[in-house]
């Protein structure tokens, strides 16, 4: 029962903190950019007031574009479920998958997209044509890093190769630095950051996630900007914890489990120091210029693997 409580914990801790998180990586942006920052709590105070707002919706608004968010935050708090925090080895294991954290993301993708097309607006059916051409580019990236790290560990499940990782201790293999550079390069893509997407801008010739969200309101709206900023701290955990899972507590006492919450606490905010130093120095990327970026993914991704095989392999 502790071990259940301690799963169903981990998953409330991604949807508390995730704003948190947030909230983070722009203040360091603002001080990067020698503005004045928003408090910590903003983004908990915008979820608050769009939860209590009255939520307004096109005539023409089918079952789908109504089903959406919820759909969307579901499938974003499943994928949460899956992906250990702060400790491995607890009962949702089973389903601690990463293909399976891929299918939860790229469900949400897709009703995302078909809500974008819904209402029948311009700036929609762009969002969702850009949207689905990035996912058809980073998904065999994102695939093809997973399927490194399933032939280092000899498996997909996370908690096993995060177990795998610490067995091994502090060794550089190419095979892993390779995937490393994949899937910071395919993070930033799923997640809309610079230099792939401005998630701070609304001009038409630029936005993508935002053109297919423009037609939600209230709690809807709500519930898709909290599965953005899940999905955020999502790949945030994936890259501490896969590359540099020490301090991860593979037994549920106390001591090892308030040494692994500051251990991922610690690890989220170097993260997001990073990434909001690169989002200060990068500049958007014209869209036609987007491809070549995740080309790159790929192939990183594709010389991880293939080093795996020559250099580790007997």
């Amino acid at each position: 029962m502790i071990d259940w409580l301690l799963a169903l914990s981990q998953a409330m801790l991604f949807a508390l903190l995730a704003p948190l998180f947030t909230a983070w990586v722009r203040r360091i942006k603002c001080w990067l950019q020698n503005r004045r920052s928003p408090a910590l709590l903003q983004p908990y105070r915008d979820l608050r007031r769009l939860f209590s707002k009255h939520v307004v919706m096109a005539h023409n608004a089918s079952i789908i574009f109504r089903l959406t968010p919820y759909i969307i935050a579901a499938a974003t708090l499943l994928a949460a479920v899956a992906v250990p925090l702060i400790a491995v080895n607890l009962p949702t294991a089973a389903i601690a998958d990463v293909i399976v954290m891929a299918g939860f993301f790229a469900l949400a993708r897709f009703f995302l997209a078909l809500a974008g097309m819904d209402i029948g607006t311009a700036f929609g059916g762009m969002g969702s044509s850009r949207e689905m051409t990035i996912a058809a580019l980073a998904e065999p990236a994102m695939l093809m890093a997973i399927f490194t790290l399933a032939m280092v560990a000899s498996s997909t499940n996370l908690s096993t190769v995060i177990s795998h990782v610490l067995a091994d201790g502090l060794v550089l293999r190419p095979s892993l630095l390779f995937a490393f550079l994949s899937l910071v390069l395919v993070g930033i893509a799923e997640t809309g950051r610079i230099p792939v997407d401005n998630p701070a801008t609304h001009l038409e010739l630029t936005m993508i996630h935002e053109a297919m969200i423009l037609e939600y309101s209230g709690r809807h709206l709500a519930l898709i900007e909290w599965a953005s900023q899940i999905k955020l701290m999502l790949y945030g955990v994936l890259i501490a914890n896969i590359f540099f899972p020490w301090g991860i507590a593979e037994t549920a006492d106390a001591l090892s489990l308030a040494i692994a919450f500051i251990a991922i606490v610690f690890k989220l905010m170097l993260l997001g120091i990073f990434l909001a130093l690169g989002e200060t120095v990068l500049a958007k990327m014209r869209l036609f210029r987007v491809p070549a970026f995740l080309v790159l993914a790929l192939t990183l991704s594709v010389i991880g693997l293939l080093s795996h095989i020559i250099l580790e392999i007997n």
